[in-house]
């Protein structure tokens, strides 16, 4: 449960100013069947592994609604699964609420990022959308997080790679009471 939302907006950002509130991140993809849910259940396993399902909660959606209801891909459940994560959501569509519900939207590339802002209802919501490479610290020359869909097994993997240094990064600015600019 949330106790406090207080936010500082400023030119770099947001700013936490309260440590007990509970940080809501959604990612986005275009369908939620292979890279946001993937990112969303690498960070569970992240959050569940270091004790703070307390302070931090995710979800995924797509900006497209034509998978609402399925499972994700099943070539990407098994790649995770290899790696030990275990990707349990089923497919669903960016809602306008999700501007108010969650702090932090993280789009996998530029044309979701796009649509994210156009979807937003106001400019505040716009101010929590971010691009998912923004927390690449292994993977610098990646300016998104690759659609493996058309690709083979080794595209899934990749999106994997990624999305595990991502979501270190994120979580690792959670813990240190960190703002995300």
């Amino acid at each position: 449960m949330m106790k406090a939302k207080f936010f500082l907006l400023s030119l770099h950002g947001l700013f936490w100013l309260s440590s007990e509130m509970k940080q809501r991140i959604l990612f986005v993809c275009l369908g939620n069947i292979c890279r946001s849910p993937a990112a969303e259940a690498v960070m569970q396993q992240l959050i569940d592994r270091n004790g703070v399902g307390d302070r931090v909660a995710v979800d995924s959606a797509g900006t497209y609604g034509g998978h609402a209801g399925d499972r994700a891909d099943s070539r990407m459940r098994r790649a995770a699964s290899a790696r030990g994560v275990d990707i349990t959501h089923r497919s669903r569509q960016v809602r306008e609420e999700d501007f108010e519900r969650f702090d932090i939207i993280v789009a996998m590339d530029d044309n979701n990022y796009e649509a994210l802002f156009r979807l937003a209802p106001h400019r505040d919501a716009q101010m929590k959308i971010f691009r998912f490479r923004e927390f690449l610290r292994h993977h610098p020359d990646w300016s998104y997080i690759p659609d493996p869909y058309y690709e083979g097994h080794e595209g899934f993997e990749l999106v994997l790679d990624l999305v595990e240094d991502g979501c270190q990064t994120m979580l690792d600015k959670i813990l240190r009471g960190e703002d995300f600019e």
